[in-house]
């Protein structure tokens, strides 16, 4: 489970830096939990490889079950906040009374759907 984490956080986090940034308060939350998901799930990992795990009197499986429930939690935020940001594709941004250019390219818009997907 860890790895399967750490491969989709990875693509994630590779998906929405790949893309212009339309609204940076809600794709940056989108890349902290991506993050942040991968980076605590490494830590994880390594404590159960290198055998901390037996050294350190904790419940184990109520740790898992916290850690993985809180990044159910703050994927699936993320998830609405990516989809909010592709739902707004098709508007316009003006620049001046002249010049309007969509908030996302179409080549955005699918790395956008793939990154919320």
């Amino acid at each position: 489970l860890f790895l399967s984490l750490q491969l989709f956080g990875t693509i994630v986090w590779i998906l929405v830096a790949s893309t212009r940034v339309p609204l940076p308060l809600l794709q940056g939350w989108v890349m902290f939990v991506a993050v942040t998901a991968w980076f605590l799930s490494i830590v994880f990992l390594c404590v159960f490889l290198f055998g901390y795990a037996n050294r350190i009197a904790v419940n184990w499986n109520q740790a898992d079950f916290i850690f993985h429930g809180a990044t159910f939690v703050f994927y699936f935020g993320a998830f609405l906040l990516q989809a909010a940001t592709t739902s707004l594709h098709h508007f316009p941004r003006k620049f001046n009374s002249t010049t309007q250019e969509k908030i996302l390219a179409d080549h955005e818009y699918n790395i956008s759907i793939a990154a919320s997907v």
